[in-house]
C-alpha cells in the first residue's frame, strides 16, 4: 500500500487527487492553506509550516508526493500598468518556491519509501501554460512562474536520479475547476485519474519528463 502525500488538495485538481489515490487503496494525504478538518495545515510560502509538516510526518515513508499548490493570480492583468512586483513574488512564493521547500521538507520521508520499496515518486504538476515552445502571450507572471517549475523540476531530477528519486512535471490538462474555469476541457476527477496513471508509469529511467495528463510528450 503507497503513502501519498497531495499538496493544495482542498479543492480542484489536488481533492480529485486524493479521492482518487485513496479509492484505489493508497493512504492519501493532503494539505492545505486554510485550516480542513480532513487535511494536513501547510502553507507552502512558509519554512516554519514545511519544518512543522516535517516533525508531524518524521519517520513516515511517503511513496508519492505531488506538489500541486498553485496560484494564477494575473489572469486580468494588462501589459500598460499591470502585473505588480508583488504579485510576481506571491505567484514565484507559490508555485516555485512553494513546490521546491516540499520536496526538500519531505527528502528524508522520499528516502525511507526508497528503502522500503526502491523507488519514490515527486509530481510537480505545472502546465502547458509554461512551455517556453509554445507562448502566444500573456499571463506573463503565470507562464513564467510555471516555466521556471519545469526547470525545478528537471535540476531535481539529476540530483535525486541517484537516489531512487524520480521526478516527473505535468501539465493537468485545462481543467473545470475555480482556476481553469467553467468552460474547460475536462473535469477534476479525469485529471486526476490521467495525473495517477502518468505518476504510477514514472522510472528512474522516465525521470525529467515533461508530460500531459494524458500521456503525451510536452515540448518545453
Amino acid at each position: 500500500m503507497a503513502t501519498c502525500l497531495v499538496t493544495g488538495a482542498s479543492r480542484g485538481v489536488g481533492a480529485a487527487l486524493v479521492l482518487a489515490a485513496a479509492a484505489r487503496g493508497d493512504v492519501a494525504l493532503g494539505t492545505a492553506r486554510q485550516p480542513h478538518p480532513a487535511l494536513l495545515p501547510l502553507d507552502v510560502t512558509d519554512p516554519a509550516a514545511h519544518r512543522r509538516l516535517a516533525e508531524v510526518l518524521s519517520g513516515r515513508a511517503i511513496d508519492v508526493l505531488v506538489c500541486n499548490a498553485g496560484v494564477y493570480p494575473d489572469r486580468a492583468e494588462r501589459l500598460d500598468g499591470g502585473y505588480p512586483a508583488a504579485m510576481w513574488a506571491e505567484a514565484f512564493a507559490v508555485n516555485v518556491t512553494g513546490a521546491f521547500l516540499t520536496v526538500q521538507a519531505l527528502v528524508p520521508n522520499l528516502r525511507a519509501a526508497v528503502a522500503a520499496s526502491g523507488i519514490a515518486r515527486v509530481a510537480l504538476i505545472s502546465s502547458q501554460m509554461g512551455s517556453t515552445t509554445r507562448a502566444p502571450g500573456g499571463s506573463y507572471i503565470y507562464r513564467a512562474s510555471k516555466a521556471a517549475l519545469v526547470n525545478l523540476g528537471r535540476n531535481l531530477a539529476a540530483d535525486l536520479k541517484r537516489e531512487g528519486i524520480a521526478v516527473g512535471i505535468y501539465h493537468p490538462g485545462w481543467v473545470r475547476t475555480h482556476m481553469g474555469g467553467a468552460g474547460a476541457e475536462i473535469d477534476a476527477a479525469t485529471a486526476a485519474a490521467g495525473l495517477l496513471a502518468r505518476i504510477d508509469a514514472l522510472t528512474v529511467a522516465t525521470t525529467g519528463c515533461f508530460e500531459t495528463w494524458d500521456g503525451r510528450a510536452h515540448p518545453v
